[in-house]
């Protein structure tokens, strides 16, 4: 079998293919600057679905956002007692302040719940995570003054605004084009 490189002009060598619109989706979130106005305003963050466990999602945005961000940072899992040296909160209602942001790392079917206790605590922006989106969760918390932002990283998007992110999303801190050996 023999490989074929494919024939680009020179204008469309560095182009990227545009995604394909996902089916289905009807609500519009906030654009990029509304994203960076919410993430100013925040001060608190609460993962609901955070995890002990260092190869889920919610564990890297947690190492992420205790040691790159301003943000005060509570954990939310009714089966743990502690995540990376802190407390662990079995409710939003448990927690011992209101959250500004409320970040869901949960299933698809437990977002209207979780839409539910966010308003039942005045958090004022309810945060789903890359590939979570529920439109009728959306336009329910929009509908009762919520800011929702769906099918979003936290941690992308902090990092994206203030200038640490790499293509692998994270900061390596090395300024090159250059693969390093070793």
């Amino acid at each position: 079998m023999s490989f074929v490189a494919p024939v680009t002009t020179a204008g469309d060598a560095c182009a990227v293919p545009a995604a394909p619109a996902p089916t289905g989706r009807t609500w519009a979130g906030p654009n990029a600057g509304e994203r960076l106005a919410i993430l100013r305003r925040a001060r608190s963050i609460a993962i609901v679905g955070a995890s002990a466990n260092p190869s889920r999602a919610s564990y890297f945005v947690a190492t992420y956002l205790l040691s790159s961000s301003p943000y005060d940072v509570y954990f939310v899992n009714p089966r743990a007692t502690e995540i990376l040296g802190r407390p662990v909160y079995p409710s939003l209602e448990s927690l011992p302040v209101v959250p500004d942001l409320v970040d869901v790392f949960r299933r698809h079917d437990d977002l209207p719940t979780v839409l539910d206790e966010t308003l039942a605590v005045g958090a004022k922006t309810l945060w789903l995570q890359l590939g979570s989106w529920h439109e009728d969760v959306a336009r329910r918390g929009e509908a009762a003054g919520l800011e929702v932002v769906m099918d979003r990283c936290v941690k992308i998007e902090h990092a994206r605004f203030h200038g640490g992110l790499h293509l692998a999303g994270f900061d390596t801190g090395v300024i090159s084009s250059r693969r390093a050996l070793g």
